[in-house]
């Protein structure tokens, strides 16, 4: 059944391990009031609480109502003053850190903090009418969550100056090619497309998934030395799951359907 926030729905298919959060403002675009943010918090957190209660949870896919994404940061609430660092930024980090793999489903727009969140996701797909770009420079400031640093990491610091430095409002097929959107479909396609990347990861082995997720954070933050140390350190303990035998029974015997449950 679903679950409503103030501005976000979440929802849960325990048959195939799949999470949905819906950003939903729609009349604001999904502009990210400090409410959302929040909202977005509680929603990531109600849905990891599933595993608590015994039910497995695999992946998140992230999506807006109302035919866009995220268009930004809540202007209007500039007015009462910029948020604080901490709220500014709380959940960028709360996805990045998230234990599960987080999808970005994105539509219609995905601009300044709607890119930065999106960013801040493990994959990133979209249809062939959204429209990503950081418009920050425009209000005299700059992304405030990362934005450059993220692009310059997924792309290059010269695309990430183009993007931040024109404010511009780029087409989807653009971002696949610069490495920030994973894959474009055709609009009537995309939910298929999402639903079935999503299924797959869902799988896969929970474990060897989530290891993978913080190794892949650990190559932006190390360097190559302390990376492969992290990787093999965490290689080792993996061996002794009862995951891993799964795989294994299941590569030695063609008819056999492994069935992994982060053990």
């Amino acid at each position: 059944m679903p679950t409503d926030f103030d501005t976000t729905t979440v929802e849960f298919d325990e048959e195939t391990g799949v999470g949905h959060l819906t950003l939903n403002r729609p009349d604001a675009m999904n502009a990210l009031s400090s409410q959302l943010r929040e909202d977005i918090v509680a929603g990531l957190r109600a849905l990891n609480d599933h595993n608590d209660d015994g039910v497995d949870m695999c992946v998140v896919v992230v999506e807006g109502a109302g035919g866009n994404f995220c268009a930004g940061a809540d202007i209007n609430e500039f007015s009462e003053g910029p948020p604080t660092t901490e709220v500014d930024r709380s959940h960028y980090r709360f996805i990045q850190e998230y234990p599960l793999p987080v999808i970005a489903k994105i539509r219609g727009y995905c601009l300044g903090g709607g890119l930065e969140t999106a960013m801040s996701c493990d994959f990133r797909i979209a249809d062939t009418d959204a429209r990503f770009g950081l418009p920050e420079v425009n209000l005299g400031i700059i992304p405030g969550a990362g934005g450059v640093q993220l692009i310059s990491r997924l792309a290059n610091p010269s695309v990430a100056k183009e993007i931040a430095m024109t404010g511009k409002h780029l087409p989807a097929e653009r971002g696949a090619e610069l490495g920030v959107f994973n894959d474009v479909h055709a609009p009537d396609e995309l939910d298929d497309a999402v639903d079935e990347f999503a299924e797959t990861l869902a799988s896969k082995p929970p474990l060897s998934i989530q290891a993978i997720k913080k190794s892949a954070m650990m190559a932006t933050q190390t360097g190559l030395r302390e990376g492969i140390e992290y990787d093999a350190d965490t290689f080792k303990p993996l061996l002794a799951t009862e995951d891993h035998q799964e795989g294994v029974r299941a590569f030695a015997e063609d008819d056999y359907e492994p069935e992994f449950q982060g053990k």
